[in-house]
């Protein structure tokens, strides 16, 4: 843990703003990114080709080699992508998706509409993933499809997950694993990219997450060769063989994803470097339960994510970075958050408490469901800024900053 006098030192600075929990730049660009967007443009005016092009089969296929699958559909967003996996299913009213309650609202939204019956599982703490036990503990004769996030930029269980699909398939009804990597996008599962094990999965490439395409776009990996037909006949106004609608990407978004994918494993390894250094930096306090990166995985760190002690434990339904406020937090946790955004500008996010709990539709589509170990993580969470630009004097900065807040609150009735 830092020393105190490194402490007084470190917090001479003083940001000028609040630096946001979730950064609405999760990547950067180059002139490379820059000057490929205007090229992309540029060669678009010759009236004869306009903005269609080779770049986004490019796309494509070098992403596909980069996750190890067969087949990778570009697509204008991972919401559209989370839309598109359950119309592959099929569903029926009634049908249900397992789904870990520690979520964005994306993955619950998309089951809810494709008439899915969403069936929240356990999170485990010490990780955010998808707990097996309680997902093979909700398995019934209903079950369709586990959609498991990759919370946070580490891997969800994926070996334990398709174990528990195959061991309650059936003849008639095969469940199905499908990843959301919209947090994860270049990490690893015991020797392969995330992205590679499951059914399909669904990658993020919004202008927060760790490679961006002009703010928007995503991409769906399969080694299921009728996954990829029915996914591009759905983003292309079914390609004249059913239904579909306009769920593309742009070829200048695919030029500019092009580079970001070269420079992806470069801009992971610095976010990995600056999150290690900060677990370093907060090693010792006996308050804080710091990321865990298990054997065999690679975390991108998309967020740093903290646990405070369960008697510090406060709303379970803070999603939103906290700015300043007149009223006081009751909890140590809210307090917490409260001071290092108030005095320190570092902003924290809570990502993500059980979605029942801040979104009024998921709750009144699940309704009956309360999972009390992932309420107890999204009361005791918080997640502080990071960047992989962030100097390693800023990323001093902000553990000086939490630490003081603690041993502050520490004392404290």
């Amino acid at each position: 843990m830092m020393e105190k006098s490194k402490r007084e030192s470190v917090l001479k600075y003083r940001p000028s703003a609040v630096w946001a929990g979730e950064v609405h730049l999760g990547s950067w660009y180059t002139e490379e990114e820059i000057q490929a967007a205007v090229k992309a443009i540029r060669d678009s005016m010759d009236w004869n080709k306009g903005f269609s092009g080779e770049e986004i089969e490019e796309f494509e296929e070098k992403f596909a080699n980069y996750v190890g699958t067969d087949y990778a559909i570009a697509i204008n967003s991972a919401q559209t992508g989370l839309d598109m996996a359950m119309m592959c299913l099929d569903l029926k009213p009634g049908d249900e998706v397992i789904c870990p309650a520690i979520n964005f609202p994306g993955d619950h939204l998309c089951i809810i509409g494709q008439r899915g019956r969403v069936v929240f599982c356990e999170a485990d703490p010490r990780t955010l993933q998808a707990d097996p036990d309680d997902v093979a503990r909700r398995v019934t004769p209903k079950t369709r499809a586990i959609l498991v996030t990759h919370m946070n930029g580490l891997s969800a269980p994926m070996d334990e997950l398709l174990e528990i699909a195959e061991r309650y398939s059936t003849s008639s009804r095969r469940i199905r694993v499908i990843g959301d990597a919209a947090r994860a996008c270049g990490g690893e599962y015991k020797g392969t990219k995330i992205g590679k094990k499951g059914w399909m999965t669904v990658f993020s490439f919004h202008t927060m997450k760790l490679m961006t395409t002009l703010g928007e776009g995503g991409m769906i990996t399969t080694d299921d060769p009728e996954v990829a037909e029915r996914v591009r006949r759905y983003r292309s106004f079914g390609n004249g063989e059913g239904w579909g609608t306009n769920y593309k990407m742009t070829k200048v978004q695919a030029a500019v994803g092009l580079v970001q994918l070269r420079r992806l494993d470069e801009m992971i390894a610095l976010r990995r470097k600056r999150a290690q250094e900060r677990t370093e930096l907060l090693k010792g306090v006996p308050e804080l339960t710091l990321p865990y990166e298990p054997p065999g995985c690679k975390h991108t760190y998309y967020l740093y994510n903290i646990l405070v002690p369960s008697e510090w434990a406060g709303k379970a339904t803070a999603l939103q970075s906290l700015g300043p406020s007149k009223e006081p937090a009751a909890s140590k946790r809210d307090r917490l958050m409260k001071i290092l955004s108030d005095e320190f500008k570092v902003g924290t996010v809570v990502a993500n408490p059980p979605t029942y709990t801040y979104n009024r539709f998921i709750r009144e589509h699940t309704e009956g469901q309360r999972l009390p170990i992932s309420e107890g993580i999204g009361a005791r969470l918080f997640c502080p800024s990071l960047h992989p630009l962030m100097t390693e004097e800023q990323n001093e900065y902000v553990a000086a900053a939490i630490i003081e807040t603690v041993e502050r609150l520490r004392g404290e009735v």
